[in-house]
C-alpha cells in the first residue's frame, strides 16, 4: 500500500493532471485519500473538489475524463503528477485543452490557446 502524507496539507495534497504523451500541464486539483484509493482503483482520475466540498471524478459532467497513465510521487510524498490521456482534448471546465490558456502579457492576461468546446452547451442545466 502506497501511503502518502495527507497528514501534510490537512487532508487534501496537490494534484498536478501532465499530458502523458506531450508533457503539457494540464491543471492543478486537490486529492484526499479517497480521490487517491479511487484514482488507484480505478485507472481515472478523481479529485476533491474544494468548491462543492466532494469527491469529483474529472469528466463526470463533461466527459472528459483523464486515463491515468502513470504516477509521480514527489520526495516529501506530499503532491503527485498525473500523467493522463486526457479524453475529448480539453481538461479545463471553461472548454480549453489546459487550464493554463492565459499568459501574463504586460499587465494584461492574454488567451493563447483556442476552446475545444463551449462550456454553455457542455454543462446545460
Amino acid at each position: 500500500m502506497i501511503a502518502l502524507r495527507f497528514d501534510k496539507g490537512e487532508g487534501l495534497l496537490p494534484a498536478i493532471a501532465q499530458d502523458y504523451k506531450t508533457g503539457d500541464v494540464l491543471m492543478l486539483a486537490y486529492i484526499n485519500e479517497e480521490a487517491w484509493q479511487k484514482t488507484l482503483a480505478t485507472g481515472k482520475a478523481h479529485y476533491w473538489s474544494r468548491s462543492r466540498n466532494k469527491l469529483w471524478l474529472k469528466g463526470e459532467s463533461s466527459h472528459h475524463e483523464q486515463l491515468v497513465k502513470e504516477i509521480l510521487v514527489d520526495c516529501d510524498e506530499d503532491t503527485v503528477i498525473f500523467k493522463v490521456d486526457q479524453v475529448g482534448g480539453a481538461a479545463c471546465h471553461k472548454g480549453f485543452p489546459s487550464c493554463f490558456f492565459r499568459q501574463v502579457t504586460g499587465d494584461e492576461l492574454k488567451i493563447i490557446a483556442k476552446p475545444v468546446f463551449d462550456p454553455q452547451e457542455v454543462y446545460k442545466k
